[in-house]
């Protein structure tokens, strides 16, 4: 440890490093970059975030347009969030696209979490019915390893249907079972042609657990036509890569569904952001309306399985 800094800060749960560096003369109000008690607000233990929180001039200063305490709701650190307020942190300071962190909290699994003051907003009907949804669609998933897959959730449009706009032809039975059993045996472009088709409430997915092929720019535009998709391919080396089509327009490209709550977004993705964090499956399920009953079109037996057609899938098809 270098006298009177962070250089080497791991554990933030320990108050007593944390303590001892701040004696020292570490900044209570600057690491890395950031700010220490956003960093103990998601990652450290409640003494560390009381020690820190005694120590700064504003406990509620902003860091990438929110404060310590929304970092303790994002993070669901209870305990971190009633230890801000009793330092003096304000529940119900505007941040992200108007959202305080209290609001954001009725929507979550806490939502009497902070008491609600005379004359402020709660959650509107929508708001609601949102975080109502996600909770079931969240426990509905459940969580698996998406690893290596891409998806795309499709509004309005069934898996026959589905098939039908791609030109997509059942796939041979022994070939795919071969490929099921060890893609990693295959080359790419011997395995990416085949993709799970399923119907689900509200739409279909299509999912592909070893490659990128279900969510590529084509595939989007010729399944979108009068509707709309969201696809993610779970990229095993840079995280979850995000992108919209709507009415065969990619609209939206290199988004982060699951990747929580950023600056520059709607108050509706905002609070999708929240609801859906590291949750990418469901968020692009709840993007597009998709309401499953269960995890089967993604890691079960899909209604079909298919290939696709040669064609430049990444480019006009």
């Amino acid at each position: 440890m270098g006298a009177g800094d962070w250089v080497g800060m791991g554990d933030w749960k320990d108050h007593a490093q944390v303590r001892a560096r701040l004696d020292a003369g570490a900044d209570p109000e600057s690491w890395s970059g950031g700010r220490p008690l956003h960093r103990a607000a998601a990652f450290g233990s409640p003494e560390v975030v009381a020690e820190l929180a005694a120590r700064v001039a504003d406990v509620d200063a902003l860091e990438r347009g929110v404060s310590a305490l929304w970092e303790a709701v994002e993070y669901g650190r209870v305990e971190h969030a009633r230890v801000l307020v009793a330092a003096g942190a304000d529940p119900w300071l505007p941040q992200l696209a108007g959202w305080s962190p209290g609001r954001l909290a009725l929507a979550g699994p806490t939502p009497d979490l902070f008491e609600l003051p005379a004359g402020q907003a709660g959650l509107t009907d929508a708001e609601r019915l949102l975080a109502e949804e996600a909770a079931r669609l969240r426990a509905a998933l459940g969580k698996f390893c998406s690893d290596g897959m891409s998806v795309a959730c499709v509004t309005g449009v069934d898996a026959d249907e589905a098939v039908r706009r791609l030109d997509a032809s059942d796939a041979d039975a022994e070939v795919l079972e071969d490929v099921r059993e060890a893609p990693d045996d295959f080359e790419l472009d011997e395995v990416l042609p085949f993709v799970g088709v399923t119907s689900v409430p509200g739409g279909c997915v299509l999912v592909q657990p070893w490659g990128y092929a279900a969510s590529t720019p084509v595939v989007l535009k010729l399944l979108t036509p009068g509707t709309r998709a969201y696809g993610v391919y779970a990229n095993p080396k840079s995280g979850n890569q995000g992108s919209t089509a709507r009415d065969g327009v990619i609209e939206g490209w290199d988004l982060h569904p699951g990747g929580g709550p950023d600056t520059g977004q709607t108050p509706e993705d905002v609070l999708r952001g929240y609801l859906y964090s590291c949750r990418p499956m469901a968020y692009a399920c709840a993007w597009a309306g998709l309401a499953p009953a269960d995890a089967r079109a993604f890691v079960g037996e899909p209604d079909r399985w298919v290939r696709l057609p040669e064609r430049d899938y990444w480019g006009e098809g």
